[in-house]
């Protein structure tokens, strides 16, 4: 049996796009510290679409600041994680008040996979991202 190396497939790699360039870029949000303090031991990035819909808090959104909503997303990621441990792929839901209404459901997608080193990391996006 022979197996075809990436270049073969591919051809040669002109260009490849990793996660720390994408912090850097700001398509992705490092809150790894944080989620350390939520008991995730695995480096975590928000997309930014995420950080904006759920974590940064809307104009005139009383009662509301960023680290609270940030540690809610955290925390209920951590219950995810300790109730699918094995899964690649995690969804998880949590309440959000955009207004100052009713918070309603939100659901969420949390992907493990490698860094730009090969070690584990964890991305939380939006279901269809």
């Amino acid at each position: 049996m022979t197996t075809e190396s990436d270049e073969d497939v591919f051809g040669t790699i002109i260009h490849s796009y990793g996660r720390s360039q994408g912090i850097e870029d700001g398509f992705l949000v490092d809150v790894t510290e944080m989620a350390n303090e939520a008991g995730i031991r695995y480096p975590v990035t928000l997309t930014r679409g995420v950080y904006e819909s759920y974590v940064t808090v809307p104009p005139k959104v009383r009662w509301q600041d960023e680290k609270g909503r940030l540690w809610d997303v955290l925390f209920m990621l951590y219950l995810a994680i300790r109730e699918q441990r094995d899964a690649r792929e995690i969804r998880f839901t949590l309440l959000v008040r955009n207004d100052n209404r009713r918070a309603r459901k939100v659901e969420l997608k949390a992907v493990c996979g490698p860094d730009d080193e090969g070690a584990p990391c964890i991305t939380v996006m939006h279901p269809h991202e």
